[in-house]
């Protein structure tokens, strides 16, 4: 499964740790994935999407459905 928000499509992104003594190592920013179930009443269903707890915060604000047109 791929660490990807269905509704933004955000992901891992690249960067580096940086010691004390500025020593320079690979590591990856994970986003905050969240699975949340979430009733579709046009469908009468629930749909079960796996999204970044930002996009869960928009997605109260603004609606399933103008989430899904984007």
């Amino acid at each position: 499964m791929s660490r990807r928000c269905e509704l933004t499509g955000v992901g891992p992104l690249v960067g580096n740790n940086v010691s004390h003594a500025n020593n320079r190592t690979k590591r990856r920013f994970l986003p905050n994935l969240q699975k949340k179930r979430i009733w579709i009443p046009e469908e009468k269903r629930w749909i079960t999407i796996k999204a970044t707890a930002r996009a869960l915060k928009s997605l109260d604000k603004k609606g399933i459905k103008a989430m899904l047109k984007k």
